[in-house]
């Protein structure tokens, strides 16, 4: 591990000037690049003091061993030269995503003399018009087959057009209609490139004109009854409309724009495109990344149009890019953006209306695919072994923890505290052994003294089953019922979700306890640090760690469960009812009573005779009624919050 002081450049070294930075480790590979407005300002946030950088940073500073600089004259130069730097040297610290597949592209190979359609994936080749990108290679191939009644362009391979060339007949396609056989002669190159051409003017929106033209076409040959050539068109533009109905409209004003969303976590995040082109859908693609740098979301989309639109040119560039957050240099990057289009190039946040709502469908897909990522990654067993393993080795422990049980404290502004346990079997969750606790304790907020009685209670359960069964003292042991014992079981490991005071508070509970053979740590969100008791520096794993992942996933799944069993409680108690406290009053008594009287104010002011005349209501359970409505409280009256006058209820109904 280097110290950042090392190698730091001397003072009055670094320019004052927009430029480009490297830093590199001891072997002189580049380890990562950035760009900044100003060199001195941005490197001299490297050289702090450790402790004040963020873990991601501080590994970086750590591992590099020299910076070094270049300066440029515009922040668009340094955007464009940051881009070539990390296409040339794949820093491992800087944000790369990765397709989750290798998306195909319809291709129309226009630099040959006779273009040809095809399916097309991995890098582009110059003189090649692409659409696309689709989910499937079928979905390209159903596509082109309509179009081929109407746009009868090759399809065929070279080995295959030449084939066709010497032998002087064309291949099944040309016979069906399907292919205007320009390996015979059929057509001239001129006429076999036009139509090469308005197949890419339709698959680039401009449905309409052929539709039109089509239409008009089947109408005349009707009226001059060539019915044939009538049914013929017709069946061409009932293909192309199906072709079309593949790409839904989704912006009625034709627009052609990208829009780019981002869901992310501590250590990942997952990007995906949707290729909107007048006014439809036309591709879809995601990437997943690991958070290796200290990024935020406006630095996430800056990376993803860099690796967008880094070698595009022209039109494959929009002429509006929609995004959840603006890049720090909107500006510049605009500008990046517009020379390699040609033109101005609109880069913004939609705001409302339509781009707003497909903006919201886009995130959707992107928090999906997160989720669906983090899911194969959490099922593979090899990976699941490998985390245990990474977490025993972390923590010191003498073997992989099988069991893991993690607890979190909820509440909201120290009301309706509860805490959840949640169980991890190796690796994987075990939802039947979830288990909730209400803090009785004591009332407020404190979460530290929470976890000290949750983990006592839980534990104390422990050594009651211990006894019940015979393990702790052996010879009294009752007889095993068969019923399954809620706490038997103890965990290799607890994880608390918090920092020291968390972890040193579940582990005085267990000291008191007396059970010294369950580990256990913390994992503080912010920073996604491990704590161990009575450790003054937390142990940080590294980003790419399965084990750190793992430790997330127990820690955000505690945390989820917590929540959702204080929102019931806070829903519970909102909805009491006086009548509640009534015993043997059930919810059909009292929807009568409420039914009857109207409200819980009218039934208050009631005698009993009077509520013995509900159905089903006898004198008994109307003396308890009344006796619960006298010890309740009066609620609040209600306000009307617009004008701030009090709603007060009669006889009538409510009135102001």
């Amino acid at each position: 591990m280097a110290d950042p002081s090392s190698y730091r450049p001397k003072p009055g070294q670094i320019p004052d000037s927009p430029g480009v930075y490297k830093f590199r480790d001891e072997h002189r590979r580049v380890i990562y690049v950035g760009k900044a407005k100003s060199l001195r300002q941005r490197l001299a946030n490297y050289f702090q003091d450790l402790a004040s950088l963020h873990p991601r940073t501080r590994s970086m500073v750590t591992t590099a061993a020299s910076v070094e600089w270049t300066v440029v004259s515009t922040e668009v130069e340094a955007l464009q030269l940051e881009y070539s730097w990390i296409k040339e040297f794949d820093p491992r610290f800087n944000v790369k995503y990765r397709d989750d597949k290798s998306y195909p592209y319809l291709a129309v190979t226009l630099n040959e003399e006779f273009p040809r359609v095809q399916v097309m994936r991995g890098a582009k080749k110059k003189g090649v018009r692409y659409f696309g990108p689709y989910g499937h290679a079928w979905a390209i191939r159903e596509t082109v087959d309509l179009m081929l009644r109407v746009f009868p362009v090759r399809t065929c391979s070279a080995g295959v057009f030449r084939n066709h060339q010497q032998k002087g007949r064309p291949c099944l396609l040309g016979y069906i209609g399907k292919c205007s056989a320009p390996c015979v002669g059929r057509v001239t190159p001129e006429e076999h490139r036009e139509l090469a051409e308005e197949f890419c003017d339709f698959m680039a929106g401009r449905t309409g004109t052929y539709i039109r033209r089509l239409e008009k076409q089947m109408t005349a040959a009707a009226e001059e009854m060539e019915y044939e050539r009538a049914a013929r068109l017709r069946d061409d533009i009932e293909a192309l409309r199906r072709a079309l109905e593949k790409n839904a409209v989704v912006l009625a004003d034709a627009t052609d724009a990208d829009l780019i969303a981002v869901a992310e976590d501590e250590l990942e995040a997952a990007v995906q495109i949707f290729h909107v082109r007048g006014g439809r859908v036309r591709g879809q693609r995601g990437w997943v990344t690991d958070k290796v740098e200290a990024v935020d979301t406006a630095g996430l989309v800056e990376h993803a149009l860099q690796q967008l639109y880094g070698e595009e040119k022209g039109d494959a560039v929009p002429k509006e890019v929609l995004v959840p957050a603006l890049p720090e240099d909107t500006a510049a990057v605009s500008h990046w953006l517009g020379d390699r289009r040609g033109s101005n190039v609109s880069l913004r946040i939609p705001q409302r209306g339509d781009k707003k709502d497909l903006m919201e469908t886009v995130q959707r897909n992107a928090q999906q695919a997160l989720a669906l990522h983090k899911t194969k990654r959490a099922s593979d067993l090899t990976t699941r072994s490998r985390a245990l393993e990474e977490i025993a080795e972390a923590l010191g422990l003498d073997s992989a923890p099988l069991r893991i049980e993690c607890f979190d404290i909820s509440h909201l502004q120290g009301e309706d505290v509860v805490a959840s346990m949640i169980v991890f079997e190796d690796g994987l969750a075990r939802k039947s052994e979830y288990r909730r606790f209400q803090i009785k304790g004591f009332e407020g907020q404190d979460d530290v003294r929470s976890m000290h009685e949750v983990i006592t209670r839980r534990f104390k359960r422990y050594l009651a089953e211990k006894d019940r069964t015979g393990e702790w003292i052996g010879e009294d042991a009752p007889e095993d019922d068969g019923k399954p014992r809620r706490f038997a079981y103890p965990p290799q490991l607890v994880v608390v979700d918090g920092g020291q005071p968390q972890v040193a508070a579940a582990q005085r509970a267990l000291d008191e306890l007396g059970i010294d053979d369950v580990a256990v740590c913390g994992l503080a969100k912010r920073l996604e640090e491990v704590w161990l008791p009575g450790d003054d520096d937390p142990v940080v794993l590294p980003r790419s760690s399965e084990g750190l992942y793992l430790l997330q996933r127990v820690r955000d799944t505690a945390h989820d469960f917590a929540i959702r069993y204080q929102r019931s409680k806070r829903t519970k108690r909102i909805r009491t009812s006086p009548l509640d406290v009534v015993i043997g009053l059930g919810e059909t008594r009292k929807q009568a009573l409420i039914k009857h009287f109207g409200s819980v104010k009218r039934l208050r002011q009631a005698t009993i005779e009077q509520i013995c005349e509900v159905p089903g209501m006898g004198r008994k359970t109307a003396e308890s009624v009344v006796a619960a409505l006298a010890q309740a409280a009066p609620a609040a009256p209600a306000v009307n919050t617009a004008t701030g006058e009090i709603i007060e209820e009669n006889d009538g109904g409510s009135t102001t």
